[in-house]
């Protein structure tokens, strides 16, 4: 293959304006007089264009941009806003940004400040590696859980939510175990800029971000991506140049790492890994556009049954958390213990039961219609939270997801509405009918 002295010097003419003063050593051809001299230019027959030599350093120089432009991207978040916070999964991605972040001093500052969600379902050796890069980095990290349950407690959660409330309702779990803690822990941290590691080479649903913009959480908080145009492929060229600590399960295959319950190698046999700062196998399969996350979310569907892709932390409308209880106001009457409970359905009369979780979304959308039955009953109408009694309301509320309406005859059964119409008309015939 020949490369005419014209279409040589068109390709270096554009290359050198307007940075002219800049000039690569690009392989073997050591100056620009060389490069522009009238004679074709053979990359096969003679030893004058380094190829190899010539890609390597195009990408250093590429890696080069993209890490000032980062760091330039860092320093408006973190000196233009008074708390930046970073949410750190612990990604490849993340840790290129705690590592740009630690060289620039925000960490052991304290002007940058890290936040983890621990959902109580990551790989043992993610919060291991919390504990690593908080010591090589001197900081500490802020670490949110499902609400009402301390940090680290994994039976505290299983007692209060249900060990299984991921496969029940991926929709809530996202809720209990990501969303909510996600936006409490923002609003905690008291964060006026968030920065996150998102790329548009994660897909298409990413394709469009850029360095700063609006997310749809608190109303209006500046959001900042330091690394929306870097590729896969990047950002694993930075963790090598500079030997960043990373994740260990890259070294297992895994590209990305989220919950260890729907997180899978790729390719599932284990043969492409990123060890030692190189890659062993076939890197193709990691860094081919939109595959960072092909092994995330496996398994999963959302409720339409489309995919899933998003974990509801970074889509619109996770801003809409409850940070109070339902049916607080009105005719609606609370059972504050399952001791009150049992009495009511000792009390010889009809009546009917919500079994609820404040933080479900579904018993969220019923509330008005749940408090419109109750002026329109001759017959009490109760509220039941049952994620933190689970074991009583599945035995004596036919409770296995939220929310679970029951009847309470005079007899005491318990007859449950099994329909997903929640509308007063549909509610108020099934009452009808099971106290007739």
């Amino acid at each position: 293959m020949k490369l005419s002295s014209f279409s040589l010097a068109a390709a270096v003419s554009c290359a050198l304006t307007p940075a002219v003063a800049f000039t690569p050593a690009f392989g073997v051809v050591r100056n620009n007089a060389a490069a522009l001299r009238p004679t074709s230019l053979s990359m096969s027959d003679k030893p004058v264009f380094d190829q190899e030599q010539f890609v390597a350093e195009s990408k250093e120089m590429r890696l080069k941009y993209l890490e000032e432009q980062a760091m330039f991207a860092l320093k408006i978040a973190v000196e233009n806003y008074g708390n930046a916070v970073f949410p750190n999964a612990m990604i490849a991605g993340d840790c290129v940004i705690t590592h740009l972040l630690h060289r620039m001093g925000y960490l052991s500052t304290g002007k940058a400040k890290i936040m983890v969600v621990d959902t109580f379902h990551l790989f043992p050796e993610t919060m291991d590696f919390l504990k690593t890069i908080e010591e090589a980095y001197d900081f500490k990290a802020e670490v949110f859980c499902a609400e009402g349950v301390p940090v680290a407690d994994k039976a505290g959660y299983d007692a209060k939510y249900g060990v299984d409330l991921w496969k029940e309702d991926i929709e809530q779990y996202d809720k209990v175990c990501k969303v909510e803690p996600f936006q409490r822990g923002l609003k905690t941290l008291k964060t006026d800029c968030m920065i996150n590691g998102r790329t548009r080479w994660q897909g298409f649903e990413r394709a469009w971000i850029d360095q700063f913009e609006n997310a749809p959480i608190g109303g209006g908080l500046a959001k900042c991506n330091p690394i929306a145009y870097w590729t896969f492929e990047d950002t694993f060229d930075y963790l090598a140049k500079y030997k960043v600590l990373a994740h260990p399960l890259h070294a297992k295959g895994y590209p990305s790492i989220g919950d260890a319950k729907d997180t899978i190698p790729i390719p599932e046999d284990g043969s492409t890994k990123f060890v030692d700062f190189k890659f062993e196998g076939d890197s193709v399969p990691w860094l081919d556009y939109a595959s960072e996350r092909k092994g995330r979310f496996v398994g999963l569907a959302n409720k339409d049954g489309s995919t899933k892709t998003e974990c509801g932390i970074h889509v619109a409308g996770a801003e809409q958390t409850f940070d109070r209880d339902l049916w607080e106001d009105g005719k609606v009457k609370n059972i504050a213990n399952s001791d009150a409970a049992l009495e009511i359905k000792k009390a010889g009369k009809g009546s009917v039961v919500a079994v609820y979780a404040p933080w479900c979304q579904f018993c969220q959308a019923m509330e008005d219609e749940y408090s419109n039955l109750a002026t329109e009953l001759d017959v009490d109408v109760y509220k039941l939270r049952g994620d933190e009694i689970r074991e009583f309301v599945t035995s004596e509320f036919n409770t296995e997801s939220f929310p679970t309406i029951n009847v309470v005859k005079p007899d005491g059964t318990v007859i449950k509405y099994e329909s997903e119409a929640r509308d007063v008309a549909s509610m108020k015939k099934f009452v009808a009918e099971s106290l007739a």
